[in-house]
């Protein structure tokens, strides 16, 4: 799947690349970056559509993302969604492990998940903050995970 940056521009490039590429460029210019990844999904006319991003936050000095859409045709509970949700954010997450290890870069994956047990969504709380973590990674769900709940949201509203 492909990936592009927020004005619509393809990275041609692997992800790992374009990370790297950033990584570098950003540390030249004397920027201490932080890295997010979440994904969001909406479900319209039966179709899901996914939108996974890798937010790249500059100290004091604002930030961008890459953005990877994708779409499925079959009908899932919103348990299953949300753990297709954080699947492929940790997807993403272990791919640029070893990178962001090389150039000290903190990172946290984010779930679009309600920590509230009124909303929907919460059904897959356990699971996901057991999934991130198991895999060690920094987890953070609503109202703290920004990357899913507005970058990736504004992707597939």
């Amino acid at each position: 799947m492909r990936w592009q940056k927020y004005n619509g521009e393809s990275i041609r490039s692997t992800i790992f690349d374009a990370v790297e590429e950033v990584i570098k460029r950003e540390d030249a210019l004397g920027n201490k970056l932080k890295v997010y990844i979440g994904t969001d999904s909406q479900v319209k006319r039966g179709i899901i559509d996914f939108a996974t991003v890798i937010v790249f936050l500059r100290e004091h000095k604002g930030g961008f993302m890459f953005i990877q859409r994708d779409k499925r045709h079959h009908r899932m509970t919103i348990k299953e969604r949300m753990l297709l949700e954080v699947q492929k954010s940790i997807d993403i997450a272990y791919q640029l492990c070893p990178l962001l290890e090389k150039y000290k870069v903190d990172l946290e994956v984010h779930a679009d998940i309600n920590t509230n047990p009124n909303f929907q969504s919460n059904v897959a709380l356990k699971e996901a903050m057991g999934y991130i973590m198991g895999m060690g990674f920094v987890f953070k769900a609503k109202p703290e995970s920004f990357a899913s709940t507005n970058c990736a949201n504004k992707q597939v509203q």
